[in-house]
């Protein structure tokens, strides 16, 4: 397949400035681009969502038009896309989901019970090691089983070109490696795959090619992979070592006493200070993300106190977490942070309405001062405070979801992946912007991939089963030691860590 000449604007915004790509059958291409460099429209352009303004795809030689997304199946394009609640149906169950395209064509005819869908639909959900119940509902399941699910679903269209977009943002290492072996396999079946991710890893295990898309023109496409030349063009600039400044904290703002986050596990104590950055890290069942939900209110500890400025702490919801000065920036933006038809100025003074009110009436006048200050510190690359939070590319979504909890002075300010579907420069976009902005509070990030973590962090909490199995200050870091601790099985815990 080939896109020609390929443009589109979303009115004065040329997205896509004349894009020529080739994708080949039997190769995995990796899409390299900045957020904001038009990724998310390219791809698009191909599954069916967007018409292009000019231009052409080529199948196999012959000019094709794509309309919608059918269509764009029905010539063997199929796209698992990068947020994850677009590719299923939240209010049906499993089995239901990885049918739902013969559901819908007529494949499926007749009375069809639970057990009949459950059989038919099984053996989708085996391909990808997916092993859960076929009758509940997506919405029950958590985000790594989503994302396997919506790849099931896509396989079993038996495509000619998929298009993975972050697919291991919400993954596993296990997960993700049996991912790429799928995607191995389809490429020795002589599939074309497009695969775009901001993990460097994924790119160097899988990619037979490499382009790289800067402000909406293909700068670089490489039949042999360099990464650090693709890097550089993909955001204009060479990219060093990451160097900062470790801190150690000052004053105590919070505090975990005998704390458990799982039944049978060891109490644990936590001090946590202000302009001092601790990140969290672990494998996805580490319990590490418990730590966050139980400190903003949303679900309780298993026994345990927690204290906010030498005071008892537990919020009975994120409503009293934040009217006691403790924020946090959701892991799964798309259905927990934003309101994607929302305009970017009210989603940023949406907590804080009260304090944009007088007498029950908002001043737009002030909320749009404090939205344009936001944006602008925060690094969002936006056409109008506005425009909704859907015409926003992933990282600059992730940025105005931290600029608005940085709008008012807080406490504690907590992170759950704030790194998810965000490409490098953002990346470290946003980790300057917290460092720089950190000495007033204390902050709590969780971050699974090891390499951000040490990114971002002055001192490194490692989680395993629950328990916290390893305290870390990150210039005088052991890896050997740190990555021993997450992978360590329940029964081989050294006690001392804990």
């Amino acid at each position: 397949m080939e896109l020609q000449d390929t443009t589109k604007a979303f009115g004065p915004h040329q997205v896509l400035k004349g894009v020529n790509l080739r994708l080949p059958a039997g190769k995995v291409t990796a899409l390299m681009g900045a957020n904001g460099a038009g990724k998310s429209t390219l791809v698009k352009v191909l599954c069916g969502m967007h018409r292009a303004d000019t231009g052409r795809l080529l199948i196999d030689g012959r000019a094709v038009t794509l309309n919608d997304p059918r269509q764009a199946n029905a010539a063997g394009i199929v796209t698992v896309h990068q947020h994850i609640n677009d590719n299923v149906v939240l209010t049906l169950t499993v089995a239901e989901n990885l049918l739902l395209d013969q559901l819908s064509d007529g494949r499926l005819r007749g009375l069809l019970g639970r057990r009949r869908l459950a059989e038919r639909a099984r053996p989708l959900a085996e391909a990808v090691g997916l092993d859960i119940p076929m009758d509940i509902q997506v919405a029950e399941l958590g985000q790594a089983e989503r994302q396997l699910l919506a790849i099931a679903r896509a396989l079993a269209h038996h495509p000619r070109l998929l298009i993975l977009d972050e697919p291991t943002s919400t993954l596993s290492d296990a997960e993700a490696e049996r991912l790429f072996v799928l995607v191995e396999r389809l490429r020795a079946r002589g599939t074309g795959v497009l695969y775009i991710s901001h993990r460097l890893s994924d790119i160097r295990r899988l990619a037979d090619r490499v382009v790289a898309l800067r402000d909406g023109v293909i700068v670089l496409e490489q039949d042999t992979p360099d990464l650090p030349r693709a890097v550089q063009a993909m955001l204009g600039h060479g990219v060093g070592e990451v160097t900062h400044t470790y801190r150690r904290g000052g004053r105590e703002r919070f505090r975990l006493q005998q704390v458990r986050l799982a039944g049978g596990t060891p109490p644990f104590y936590l001090s946590l200070r202000e302009g001092e950055i601790t990140v969290a890290t672990g494998l996805l069942s580490s319990g590490a993300m418990g730590l966050l939900q139980a400190i903003y209110g949303l679900k309780p500890l298993v026994s345990g106190t927690m204290y906010k400025g030498g005071k008892p702490w537990s919020p009975r919801g994120p409503s009293e977490a934040i009217k006691g000065g403790v924020f946090m920036v959701q892991e799964d933006r798309a259905s927990a942070g934003i309101i994607p038809g929302f305009s970017l100025r009210q989603n940023l003074s949406l907590p804080f309405l009260s304090r944009f009110s007088r007498w029950g009436l908002l001043d737009r006048h002030r909320e749009a001062e404090r939205a344009k200050y936001s944006l602008d510190q925060a690094g969002v690359v936006y056409q109008s405070d506005r425009q909704t939070m859907s015409a926003l590319s992933g990282g600059n979504q992730q940025k105005l979801m931290l600029a608005r909890w940085l709008q008012q002075p807080c406490e504690l300010l907590l992170l759950a992946e704030p790194f998810q579907g965000v490409d490098i420069g953002a990346r470290r976009d946003i980790g300057h912007l917290l460092r720089r902005t950190a000495d007033e509070r204390a902050t709590l990030v969780v971050c699974t991939d090891l390499e951000e973590a040490l990114e971002l962090a002055d001192r490194l909490l490692v989680f395993n089963h629950h328990r916290l199995v390893g305290d870390h200050r990150v210039e005088q870091l052991n890896m050997e030691q740190v990555l021993q601790q997450i992978a360590a099985l329940p029964e081989h815990i050294d006690e001392e860590w804990t």
